[in-house]
């Protein structure tokens, strides 16, 4: 797969199609852009007459690991752009999924002139879903550099799985400064931290009224603890103009793919993006 160094670090990428609007695909989590679910979706919007740029986030997949930003998603939004300008491509669609979600609307907030549509759906939020971010992908993280400091990275799965498909992340790990990471997790870890006025963690809602271009957000499902339907109204409220639609998957789909995968079925959370293809391909037609 191709590459492209972005603030000191590769970031790997693949193009999809050959002509038509170019929509940047980002799935959720620190999966990858070969996480099962992500490329069926992006077939479908080739099928549809578009190219589609899938990309290895830093810390995801076969990319460097990186470790700077108010938050992961602001890194990734500095990346992203860094990706978009090395590809000398102009304004892009962007969408994704839960994390990617995140990831999209700060690149489009930091990078206004960069995106022509954006596109939103499984949104975090909530006091569960913020909680369990923070729990997840922060705290392993910093009780790891507690004990043992940055040799005990190598021992947590997460790393090992960077390092399996990227060998040179094992270096790039180690050669961390352990004072400078805790500084850094310490501030992912905070902005997770619910707060008043920030639907998004680490963004303040008033920034929002700076997103004029045409959103379409996927209403989350009503059960959902991690990407509440609630933050998909509120922030359907704070971008001006933007369209809501109900989701194309079963209300419960998150629900269920989360049982299931807890008794062992072989089913992926995002198994059901391709059903929003449609959705997406009606909206930037329009």
């Amino acid at each position: 797969m191709p590459t492209v160094e972005v603030n000191g670090g590769d970031i790997v990428y693949e193009i999809l199609g050959t002509t038509g609007q170019l929509i940047v695909l980002t799935p959720g989590g620190r999966y990858s852009k070969d996480f099962r679910g992500v490329r069926p979706l992006a077939d479908a919007l080739v099928a549809g007459g578009h190219r589609v740029l899938l990309w290895d986030r830093p810390n995801c997949g076969a990319s460097d690991v990186q470790f700077f930003g108010p938050t992961e998603s602001h890194m990734r939004a500095e990346s992203l752009y860094g990706l978009l300008r090395a590809l000398d491509t102009g304004p892009v669609v962007l969408a994704g999924g839960s994390s990617g979600a995140r990831d999209s609307m700060i690149t489009t907030l930091l990078y206004p002139d960069m995106v022509t549509e954006l596109i939103l759906w499984n949104i975090v939020g909530g006091v569960p879903g913020l909680f369990n971010l923070g729990a997840y992908y922060v705290l392993p993280n910093l009780i790891a550099l507690r004990g043992k400091g940055i040799e005990s990275l190598l021992e947590l799965p997460e790393w090992q799985e960077r390092i399996e498909q990227n060998p040179k992340n094992r270096d790039r790990l180690l050669a961390l400064d352990r004072a400078e990471l805790n500084r850094v997790l310490l501030r992912w870890l905070d902005a997770y931290v619910p707060k008043p006025g920030q639907t998004i963690p680490g963004v303040p809602d008033d920034l929002f009224a700076d997103i004029t271009i045409p959103t379409l957000i996927i209403r989350g499902g009503k059960d959902d603890p991690d990407h509440p339907k609630r933050t998909s109204l509120e922030v359907h409220c704070l971008i001006e103009g933007s369209t809501l639609i109900e989701p194309p998957w079963p209300e419960d789909a998150w629900e269920r793919s989360f049982e299931a995968r807890a008794r062992g079925e072989d089913v992926g959370g995002f198994d059901t993006w391709v059903l929003a293809a449609p959705a997406i391909l009606d909206f930037i037609a329009g």
